[in-house]
């Protein structure tokens, strides 16, 4: 099994957590090809995996192993040499870590494109995700497009997942569009 390691040593352009762009939303015209972002860390648990499997039914014995002396039939040895997380729940923490890092004001998912899963993830390996930008494109008049590289990284470097998700994000201008009634309501704020 080859295995492929990110190298920690980030562009300049990085942003990492806590950073002058924490709790602030970030509209279309404010990001840029090559802006990048490090999420906080996460540890990914056996409960995690379990809960998983619970959700979407995937009970394959890849995802667990047989307590001793439980009288169950041996599960066939993991090739990884043990239990290991579901690639889906990987992708699932990559998409909540990186959330917030950074906090765009996203409109919608549109696509996954180039999805590699290049790792197993282990039972209580901590993980963190790399954000960057891509592609940021014009979508109609109060909106972008933007293709985002998002890599899951082990705290030890290895590289596990990697793709590009592409988003719509609101313009500056969607926030201010039809918000000039005499109404005393805030506008509602993006995630």
């Amino acid at each position: 099994m080859t295995t492929s390691t990110f190298r920690s040593d980030p562009p300049q352009s990085v942003f990492t957590a806590p950073t002058q762009t924490d709790g602030v939303t970030l509209y279309y015209e404010d990001l840029a090809v090559g802006q990048c972002w490090k999420s906080p860390s996460r540890r990914i648990t056996k409960d995690d995996v379990t809960s998983f499997s619970s959700l979407t039914g995937d009970f394959d014995p890849l995802h667990r192993s047989a307590a001793a002396g439980s009288g169950t039939k041996t599960i066939l040895p993991s090739p990884f040499g043990e239990p290991v997380a579901h690639g889906l729940l990987g992708m699932s923490v990559l998409a909540g870590l990186s959330t917030e890092h950074p906090r765009a004001a996203t409109l919608a998912l549109v696509g996954i494109m180039d999805w590699q899963f290049e790792n197993p993830i282990f039972f209580d390996e901590v993980v963190h995700v790399v954000t960057q930008v891509e592609t940021v494109i014009p979508h109609g008049r109060r909106a972008g497009r933007i293709t985002w590289l998002r890599k899951l990284i082990s705290s030890d470097g290895r590289l596990l997942q990697q793709g590009r998700f592409v988003t719509l994000v609101a313009s500056h201008k969607r926030e201010f569009h039809g918000n000039s009634s005499s109404s005393t309501a805030a506008p509602r704020q993006p995630r």
